[in-house]
């Protein structure tokens, strides 16, 4: 090839910061050197490529060089955890990366891009630094039971390869106001020491209102005593909080945190990603998926968990009785019955034409005949057929009227 050595310098200079694009054009262009014959030529370009790699692998990576930037020394599993005096209890659990599972927690668009945002700004440490910015520090994330915070928590350390120091305030506060505010102090001391993220759960449990008239002095003065060792800590390590009551927070306490992350309940497609997620080793068809997502409408992660095992054990019991998950979803109704929508639960009890008709006309489900014989184990003419009795029985009553 004319020009070859230009062509090679420039290759050579551009690996220097590798992009999977470009990667893939060199290889292009290697390919076709091949192709052509010039074998001393794309053997020089397999060079650049193979050395580019070796590169790769030895550069720590964007993650690391951030973790570097947290103060401490290295957590390891030996380590040993503060205890309270009292009753000797561990005040923590050690949490190791390797330990948290790798797949992300499900959310809608905006909440998961909202995550990625916070992770990414730890992954892109230097270039922040660069304009004299550091990533957050801080961040609370609350909403109702079930919902998955604690699990995103966990994620989001495993991201960022970074030991978690879990504490469960509820069990933290002691029948000996002074022994609080001492274990608290010892807590915060000990996650100052390493490198890792402060997982503060049940934070409610001592962050309370401080102007509750019921309060006593004493846990005032405890709750000051978090605030300040949380002020002490936002310039040392990551700190996350999470709550099943905001608003028993005292506006305090929001303050001290930069990022305050709310986790809704799932909507529709996030609801049926979750059923799915749980469902192996069952395989369930996408209409069984749809129609547990629908149900669960209002519902959290978890109970859509507890459904899903309902379903796995009934599918199991049954084998290929095409009647199990209506059963499935009145048995758990039935069991459950503040979980479920009491409108999507009257429709499972009820006439089952009436039933036929929510999941035909409902725009999210829109099921064919087919679908509706599918789930209810009917042919597709007996679903018509009792639909359109219902349909004669409501002109009946209108023209009777």
């Amino acid at each position: 090839m004319e020009h070859f050595s230009i062509i090679q310098a420039l290759c050579r200079t551009a690996m220097g910061a590798p992009t999977p694009a470009l990667r893939k054009q060199i290889e292009r262009l290697r390919d076709a050197l091949v192709k052509d014959g010039e074998e001393k030529q794309a053997a020089s370009l397999a060079g650049i490529l193979a050395t580019a790699d070796r590169l790769t692998e030895a550069a720590p990576s964007r993650i690391e060089r951030s973790r570097a930037n947290l103060s401490g020394e290295t957590l390891g599993r030996n380590t040993p955890v503060p205890v309270d005096r009292e009753s000797a209890a561990a005040l923590a659990e050690i949490i190791f990366p390797s330990e948290v599972e790798e797949a992300a927690p499900l959310f809608n668009s905006t909440v998961t891009q909202a995550v990625e945002t916070i992770v990414d700004e730890w992954a892109d440490f230097e270039a922040l630094a660069t304009v004299d910015i550091v990533p957050s520090k801080t961040c609370l994330i609350y909403g109702a039971p079930g919902t998955g915070k604690t699990r995103l928590a966990l994620w989001i350390a495993r991201k960022l390869d970074l030991p978690v120091v879990l504490v469960k305030l509820d069990g933290l506060v002691s029948s000996f106001l002074g022994t609080t505010a001492r274990n608290i102090g010892n807590l915060f001391a000990f996650a100052n020491r390493y490198r890792c993220v402060l997982l503060l759960d049940e934070f409610d449990a001592i962050a309370k209102v401080r102007d509750d008239p019921q309060e006593v002095g004493e846990i005032k003065r405890v709750v000051n005593a978090l605030l300040q060792n949380l002020d002490v800590r936002q310039n040392i390590g990551l700190t996350i909080g999470i709550t099943n009551h905001s608003k028993l927070l005292d506006p305090a306490v929001w303050r001290r945190f930069e990022v305050q992350l709310e986790i809704p309940k799932p909507d529709f497609e996030v609801r049926k990603a979750i059923a799915a997620m749980f469902m192996p080793p069952v395989s369930a068809p996408d209409i069984h998926l749809r129609l547990i997502a629908w149900f669960t409408e209002g519902s959290t992660g978890a109970e859509i968990e507890a459904l899903v095992r309902t379903y796995k054990k009934a599918t199991t019991v049954r084998e290929h009785d095409r009647r199990g998950l209506l059963d499935t979803l009145r048995q758990f109704a039935t069991l459950n019955a503040a979980r479920i929508q009491s409108e999507r639960r009257t429709l499972l009890f009820d006439d089952p034409a009436t039933l036929f008709r929510a999941m035909r006309d409902d725009p999210i489900l829109a099921f064919s005949m087919a679908d509706i014989g599918e789930i209810a184990g009917r042919d597709k003419s007996t679903v018509s057929r009792q639909l359109g009795r219902q349909a004669s029985k409501a002109d009946g009553g209108v023209n009777h009227g």
